[in-house]
């Protein structure tokens, strides 16, 4: 891998982010926008629904996810933050915690 092209996000926060400005979507428009694989985008999916981050609604061939924003970030640094504080710095619009 290239030194340049590394990213501050991960593939969980990109997918997350995502879903935060597009809450009705499929996992090839998440992919294409974040980079990575359908098959990736559907492992984080299924990590952040495990964790209570994230509920999927199906409808029809798309699914509508719901955010849950007044979680806490998962790592130690990130103590004290929850993750509507990183998805008001990187979306659109604010999200309620």
């Amino acid at each position: 891998m290239n030194k340049h092209n590394w990213t501050f996000l991960t593939s969980h926060g990109r997918v997350l982010v995502y879903l935060a400005n597009h809450p009705k979507t499929t996992t090839r428009e998440i992919g294409l926008k974040a980079g990575i694989t359908e098959r990736s985008v559907q492992n984080v999916i299924y990590d952040l629904e495990k964790e209570g981050y994230i509920v999927r609604h199906r409808e029809g061939r798309t699914n509508r996810y719901m955010l849950h924003p007044e979680l806490p970030m998962r790592h130690s640094l990130e103590q004290g933050h929850t993750v509507g504080d990183l998805l008001n710095a990187l979306t659109d619009e604010p999200k309620a915690p």
